[in-house]
Parts: C-alpha cells; structure tokens; sequence
C-alpha cells in the first residue's frame, strides 16, 4: 500500500476555483494482534509497520526486549493491515491479563489500559545521559525536516528522529500519529542496535505525558519537540530524570526538567550521570 496518495481538489485563489491535484498522506486501520487475539486497532501510515509492531510492543510494555517476539507477520486485508505478532509464552500470559479489543483513534497513545493507575504509571529513571550543546540541539532541529519526505510531499504528517553527536540524526520515522512515528523510531532503533542513551529524541509536536513514558522506556535522556509540552509531561519528565527541550527553533529553545545535560560550551560530552 502507498504511504502517499494523489486527490483531486480545486483551489480557491483571487475570487475563483483552480482545479489540481494534491499529494495526500495515506491513512489506515492497522491491527495489532498477538498469540491470536486483537490488542490494539490503530489509524497509521502503512510503511515501516515492522518497526512499528516491534516499537509498540516495546513502548506499552508488552515485551521487554525483541527477543520476546518469536514471529510476526504482516497480513494486508481488504480494509487494512493486520500485524500478527507472536509472543512467548511468558509474555503471552502475561499480556492475556491485560488484553482488550480497542479500536485507536489516530495516534492513540493509551491502548490496553484498564485503570487510571495504568495511565498514570511511572516512567523508567533516565540516571545517565551525554550532555548536548545548544549549537547541536538546533542544527539537529533544523535538519531534522530535511529527512521527512513524506512531509514534504504532503505536509501533514508528524516525525520522530533520533540524533548522536558521531552521526546526527541516524534515524527518522513518519506517521499521521505522532505516538505511532515515536514508535516506528523505537522499533527502528532496536532493529539497529542503537543506543538511545548516546542521543536525543526529536519530535515534531507537542509533548504529552505518553511521548515521555515512550522516551523513558527506550532510555533517552533528552527529548527536544517543536511545540509545547503539557503540565503532566514536565512532571513525568522531571520524575524520570529526561532533559526536556521544548519550543525548538533555529534561534533558540526552552528547557523544562534537568538543565545540567544543557552545556554552555560548544561541544558535547561523553556519558554523565543526571543530576540529583
């Protein structure tokens, strides 16, 4: 399936209607499904849906690694796509605890909760971080853009990157969901045994309190967004120890938790443990 599609429109410019053509993001129900039984339904953009499965699982504490999945397999259907993951069988009793039939609206961010107390759990503790300069932080920003073809074709998807001082940015991932781009990056990640603690979390929207969770989960310690965060997620964030940059632009930005990973020189260091 196409990740972009062409459409028809007309264009009302100076008092009359032009017709056109207009690249459009594609946008399809995707199920996750493990040992069998529906987890999750979720709206996506249908590429990268390997990473996808394997950074969702990860990110909502379905498995713990990616030796936990014996198989998956991609089924298209006549309406969307199936991702038919296999667990084992730790994991599946586990999970068959928990399991629910939900349908995700676009980018939904709390599947298979049960409880306010499922929202609400605690992000895992980010002690230990490289430090980044301001410099790195907007060029990473800026170029960041560059690299989502997709938006640029379409403008109207969001983006997750991650960015190391060695490489810059060595991976990036697009969605109409902003939770399901942070995914496919996780996912990506993984695949590529890359090492989130080396690097920041780019993203191209807001912070919410499940962009933290997901961050946490995979260890990075700084996460930079173009847009504001909620209250909630600078709590979350001071809580787990993450940088959190916010309000990013090619000029500047602001810093919300843990400052001390911010350098006030040029260049950027190695490993260090957070603050108290």
């Amino acid at each position: 399936m196409r990740s972009v599609q062409v459409v028809n429109r007309n264009t009302w410019r100076e008092g009359r209607l032009s017709p056109g053509d207009r690249s459009v993001p594609e946008e399809t129900a995707v199920a996750l499904t493990y040992n069998g039984g529906t987890y999750a339904v979720m709206m996506t953009t249908p590429q990268d849906l390997e990473d996808f499965a394997l950074g969702f699982s990860l990110t909502e504490g379905i498995i713990n690694s990616a030796a936990d999945i014996e198989s998956l397999d991609i089924v298209p259907l006549d309406d969307g796509v199936e991702l038919r993951v296999w667990l084992r069988k730790r994991e599946a009793d586990r999970l068959q605890q928990r399991r629910r039939h939900i349908a995700g609206p676009t980018g939904c961010g709390l599947c298979g909760i049960e409880s306010i107390a499922g929202a609400m759990r605690p992000a895992a503790v980010i002690r230990h971080g490289r430090k980044f300069s301001p410099e790195s932080i907007m060029v990473a920003m800026k170029n960041a853009p560059l690299l989502q073809k997709i938006n640029i074709e379409t403008r109207a998807v969001h983006a997750a990157a991650f960015w190391n001082s060695n490489n810059g940015i060595v991976a990036l991932r697009e969605d109409v969901g902003r939770h399901n781009a942070l995914d496919k990056l996780s996912g990506a990640l993984v695949r590529a045994s890359i090492v989130a603690s080396d690097g920041m979390i780019l993203l191209t929207s807001r912070v919410s309190v499940e962009m933290v969770q997901k961050s946490a989960t995979l260890g990075a310690p700084v996460i930079v967004a173009v847009s504001a965060p909620t209250a909630l997620a600078v709590r979350m964030a001071d809580a787990a120890g993450i940088t959190l940059v916010a309000i990013a632009r090619s000029d500047g930005f602001e810093v919300f938790t843990h400052p001390h990973r911010i350098l006030h020189g040029p260049a950027d260091n190695p490993s260090t443990p957070a603050g108290p």
